[in-house]
């Protein structure tokens, strides 16, 4: 008996603790849950991250140039000069000589004109060089005539002259003595240049010319 009363209190107390246990899983559940707080292990520390090394920039492709085809070469590099150079001996050169002037054309007879400026009287006449020829009281001598060269600027005539003058002598009188009034280069293109300067008488060169005078001059 005493057997089956205690399990009958057993039984009891069971069913009595069914409901309780019932009530305090449904208020766990309705409850929050607070979860606890997990202690995490420290973290291990980790090594600080490798730099990485600086990377040197690429070169850049050098683009060569390329020269025109018709463009000259180069020129080359002149050789390095050599080591103690014997002195080349001095060439003699023979100077070259100056180119000779055209010479002059020589005449044998020079042409004159004369004017008397008392009588208005003109004459013209040729006197050979080196012949004395008697004009009125004026006597004319030429030692040169000639005619310029083809190089010369100005193409021209000229004569040298002596001009003397010699009055004639009157019947039972002595001739006076002479003198000379005129001496010096006439030219044919320029009578005015180097004139005869005479109170009566005035000349000038008409020109040049190779034959000698078939007359011997005027007598007057």
């Amino acid at each position: 008996m005493s057997f089956k009363r205690r399990s009958l209190q057993g039984a009891a107390i069971l069913v009595a603790a069914v409901p309780f246990a019932v009530g305090a899983a449904w208020a766990l559940q309705a409850a929050p849950q607070q979860a606890r707080p997990v202690q995490q292990a420290p973290a291990a520390a980790t090594p600080p991250a490798a730099q990485p090394a600086p990377v040197a920039p690429a070169p850049k492709p050098v683009v060569q140039q390329q020269a025109p085809s018709n463009a000259a070469p180069p020129p080359e590099p002149a050789p390095p000069p050599a080591a103690d150079p014997v002195p080349a001996k001095p060439v003699a050169t023979t100077p070259a000589k100056p180119a000779e002037p055209a010479k002059r054309g020589r005449y044998g007879v020079a042409i004159i004109q004369a004017l008397d400026k008392v009588t208005t009287e003109t004459m013209r006449f040729e006197v050979p060089v080196g012949q004395p020829i008697r004009y009125k009281t004026l006597v004319f001598t030429a030692r040169a005539c000639e005619v310029t060269a083809a190089d010369e600027l100005a193409p021209d005539q000229i004569a040298y002259l002596t001009i003397d003058t010699q009055p004639k002598a009157l019947p039972g009188r002595a001739a006076p003595a002479g003198r000379q009034v005129f001496k010096g280069w006439m030219y044919a293109s320029s009578p005015g240049l180097n004139p005869l300067e005479h109170p009566v008488y005035d000349a000038w060169l008409i020109a040049c010319k190779t034959s000698a005078p078939v007359a011997a001059g005027p007598s007057k």
